[in-house]
């Protein structure tokens, strides 16, 4: 766009924002074309243009008032329109679905975990009392931290930090 071009938008804009309705449509008909390119050069077949376009133009009309008239008019109108983009992209998402099935033969089998009872117990063994049975209780039983709490009469903040300290002295026995 050359600077006669940029000037003559402005011109229009001013005079849409003083009430000249024949400019208004002048201008946001010219908007609509910038924005379309604008928009067609920036994302991909997910989202459509036209409804950029559209978003694009209802802001443009609710921020008239945001538009300083001794600024040049493109630089708002392509701000505008880059965050409707990066709207419909949010909208949109950046998920990819595929059906499972076309590739499942090319999937590595899921790794069994193979901890023996014996070295579940060994490594309960190295801990001390208060510690072990509340390791015992939450990583062995599948209790909650407040059901571990009530059934050793502990509160939750203590069970919480016997938990952390044995998991870590297990974690620090195994290296």
């Amino acid at each position: 766009m050359t600077a006669a071009e940029e000037a003559e938008l402005a011109r229009l804009f001013r005079a849409a924002l003083a009430g000249d309705e024949k400019a208004y449509a002048v201008f946001l008909s010219r908007v609509a074309a910038l924005v379309r390119g604008f928009a067609r050069r920036r994302i991909d077949h997910g989202i459509d243009p036209g409804d950029v376009v559209q978003e694009c133009l209802l802001a443009i009309h609710t921020k008239r008032h945001t538009w300083r008239d001794d600024a040049p008019v493109r630089p708002w109108i392509f701000a505008i329109a880059r965050y409707k983009i990066i709207d419909a992209f949010r909208r949109r998402g950046r998920r990819i679905e595929v059906d499972i099935a076309d590739f499942a033969e090319t999937l590595a089998e899921p790794e069994q975990e193979s901890v023996s009872q014996r070295e579940v117990e060994r490594a309960l063994e190295r801990l001390p009392p208060g510690q072990r049975q509340v390791v015992s209780s939450i990583s062995v039983e599948g209790r909650s931290i407040a059901e571990t709490a009530q059934a050793l009469g502990m509160n939750e903040t203590a069970v919480r930090v016997a938990l952390h300290r044995g998991l870590a002295a297990i974690a620090k026995g195994q290296k």
